[in-house]
């Protein structure tokens, strides 16, 4: 009479393999409720009229209602500034405290400080800025009083474009510093010491060595502060009140229909940031791609 062996190896594997799954349930749970149920039902609202009949109107609103498209624009503008000049500050501030040379015990409150104002966002930093810098904040009235100098005079608006962006500055700038840290932490010193070897200065060594290395990392964490600031909504919306008219902005006033009221073309807009979002991530993890060769 034929026995079945049982191999004990094979079954404390599949017992591994089980109990290593039911760590990752949780995480499939919040991707399924958090993410691809709500990317499922925009796409299907997004071919909603606002009766609830199928409709092909929205996405063609997407490329022909000129306020839509200059809300992208609009958006697009702020992220790419914020992002461009809040990547060069990090990486300057990043730069100091790794390879610099500042002093040790600055780095640890320069990245404490990062991790906390790259989540301080939303109505409490629209109010710090508003109390600080608005029309009666404390630096406008110090500078109005000791300096003679009104900037709202001279042409400046917390409440603009300029303004918006010199907010957003305040989140976007710490990111980078959380990013670039580690990276040029992980400049490998022989690389340093090699170039100096083959008679190459402080400069060469930067630009033909280190720059070529680092430049797919920084790239790719700028497109991270763009799409950082892309889907900002709160923050401007309590800036300005809703009068600049950025995508997401926009997106708000369609769904809770104050004026506009269409949640059939805020579904389809959130759409479009959607695929702007989807591209920029494509490209950031690119990019992360081909630093890692270099600096594992």
């Amino acid at each position: 009479m034929a026995q079945t062996t049982v191999n004990p190896q094979n079954s404390a594997a599949t017992d591994t393999n089980w109990k290593t799954w039911i760590g990752v349930v949780p995480f499939f749970l919040f991707a399924i409720l958090f993410l691809f149920l709500p990317s499922i039902r925009l796409f299907t609202a997004s071919f909603s009229a606002p009766d609830g009949s199928f409709t092909f109107d929205n996405i063609i609103q997407l490329f022909s209602e000129s306020y839509i498209i200059n809300a992208y624009k609009l958006s697009i503008q702020i992220s790419a500034i914020t992002a461009l000049g809040g990547g060069i500050l990090g990486f300057l501030l990043a730069y100091s405290v790794t390879v610099g040379g500042l002093p040790k015990p600055l780095r640890s409150v320069l990245i404490t400080f990062s991790g906390v104002a790259s989540n301080f966002a939303g109505v409490p930093l629209a109010f710090a800025f508003v109390a600080t810098i608005g029309r009666q904040g404390f630096i406008t009235q110090v500078l109005k009083e000791v300096f003679k100098l009104n900037i709202y005079d001279a042409g400046f608006n917390l409440y603009s474009f300029i303004g918006l962006s010199l907010v957003y500055m305040y989140f976007q700038f710490p990111l980078m510093v959380l990013i670039m840290a580690p990276a040029l932490d992980g400049l490998k010193k022989e690389w340093r010491e090699a170039a100096e070897n083959l008679g190459a200065n402080t400069t060469q060594y930067w630009l033909k060595v280190a720059m070529p290395v680092l430049l797919p990392s920084i790239l790719g964490a700028m497109i991270l502060l763009f799409g950082n600031a892309f889907g900002a909504y709160a923050t401007a919306y309590a800036l300005t009140g809703g009068r600049l008219g950025i995508v997401t902005i926009q997106i708000g006033a369609q769904i809770r229909g104050d004026v506009l009221y269409n949640p059939g073309l805020g579904y389809a807009m959130a759409i479009g940031m959607v695929v702007i979002m989807a591209i920029s991530l494509a490209g950031y993890s690119w990019l992360q791609a081909k630093t890692e060769r270099w600096l594992r």
